[in-house]
């Protein structure tokens, strides 16, 4: 199955074949957690998302049409069950920025060959950039998080967001103009 394109999976996954879902699963999954990790904020609540994307994307299969690539296809649903969850958990009032719970430490790593105040100043300034990211208003922050994290082309994002080229590349424009003014305004200091 390995040698099958994404389209020919989803045509034996809609055909009963179990195995060729969980191949999609197996090539898009790393993908789809960091989307929903750059969407999120947290690591709980990426790996939610990216559950939830695949059951959802599992249960409509057979709804598929071959319009986009499947890789646009399972962008679209992750963003979909990002944009659900932040929904419920504005309705609890809780903050997903709310990040005292060192999670920051498990997900970065920095290289052992670095001094400890150089591991400091790498940790606050991808502290910084995360709260910088997530701050953004959600239609600038995804599209800066496929672009800029998941590499993702402004055609793939245009048709992952079912948005018009224009959009994307205006959004992406706004969201970077928007980050750097945040991260100017908090500068981390240098040991």
């Amino acid at each position: 199955m390995i040698d099958l394109t994404d389209e020919q999976l989803v045509e034996k996954a809609v055909g009963g074949n179990a195995d060729a879902f969980g191949e999609i699963v197996r090539r898009w999954e790393r993908k789809i957690f960091a989307l929903c990790f750059g969407m999120m904020g947290r690591e709980d609540d990426a790996r939610d998302a990216a559950q939830e994307a695949f059951i959802a994307a599992y249960r409509n299969i057979k709804n598929f049409r071959g319009d986009a690539k499947v890789s646009s296809w399972l962008h679209r649903i992750a963003v979909n069950q990002c944009l659900t969850i932040k929904r419920r958990q504005k309705t609890r009032a809780e903050d997903f920025l709310d990040d005292e719970n060192g999670e920051e430490d498990r997900t970065f790593v920095a290289s052992p060959l670095l001094s400890p105040a150089r591991k400091t100043e790498q940790a606050e300034r991808l502290t910084l950039v995360r709260q910088a990211v997530g701050s953004l208003p959600t239609d600038l922050r995804q599209v800066i998080v496929m672009k800029e994290f998941e590499e993702m082309t402004f055609q793939e994002i245009s048709e992952t967001l079912e948005l018009p080229l224009s959009t994307v590349k205006s959004r992406l424009y706004t969201a970077l103009k928007q980050l750097k003014m945040k991260l100017e305004r908090t500068p981390v200091e240098v040991v």
